[in-house]
Order: structure tokens, then C-alpha cells, then sequence
């Protein structure tokens, strides 16, 4: 496989790229509708809820956090984790503006 040429892109196709890359794991899916249905911020409920090992959880919550749909902070000897809700909008934003562009469909397939 080569390698992604992601200079010949914009930033707008990278950017959808690159977190798509991220919410393409079911597991990282399952944290963000677990942490989304708490409403509120989970501290170490992670691995009871999804059965998944704890060095499996960090590693998703890893990449969540560096996408930045979510953050942490630390409370003594627990990170508790929340949804940035200005990151969620702006990537519902984006994703709706690319999803719901228009299709000028041709009778060729």
C-alpha cells in the first residue's frame, strides 16, 4: 500500500479524512454514546460498561482525546472524561454541510 499524498488534498478533505479515520472503531463509538448518555462526565466506568481490557479503553480514549471530541481532567487519582461540546458541534457541522450536499444524478449506473 503507499503512502497518502495528503498535500494534493485540502484541509476541508483531510479534515473529514482524519476524523472519520477516528469514529470509524465501534469501540470509540460505544465510549462516546456511553459518555453521551451519562450526561454527565465518567470517571473509571469505562471498562464495567464495555468489557474491554483498560489499556484498550486509554488507547480509544487516546485517539478521542487527540481528535478532541472529548476532554479530560484529572481528579486525584481519576481522569474523568466529557464530550467538548464545541468540538461535537463543529464536527456535526461539518459532517452535515458534507453529507447533505447535492447529488446531480445521471442515468448512467
Amino acid at each position: 500500500m503507499g503512502i497518502t499524498k495528503t498535500e494534493i488534498y485540502t484541509e476541508e478533505q483531510n479534515r473529514i479524512a482524519s476524523t472519520l479515520k477516528v469514529l470509524g472503531h465501534p469501540a470509540r463509538i460505544s465510549i462516546l454514546q456511553y459518555i453521551i448518555n451519562q450526561q454527565s462526565c465518567i470517571c473509571n466506568d469505562l471498562v464495567d460498561e464495555l468489557g474491554l481490557a483498560q489499556a484498550t479503553i486509554s488507547q480509544h480514549l487516546k485517539e478521542l482525546k487527540n481528535l478532541g471530541i472529548i476532554k479530560g481532567t484529572i481528579e486525584g487519582k481519576s481522569v474523568c472524561y466529557c464530550i467538548d461540546l464545541e468540538v461535537w458541534n463543529n464536527l456535526k457541522s461539518e459532517l452535515n454541510l458534507f453529507f447533505n450536499q447535492n447529488i446531480k444524478m445521471n442515468k448512467c449506473c
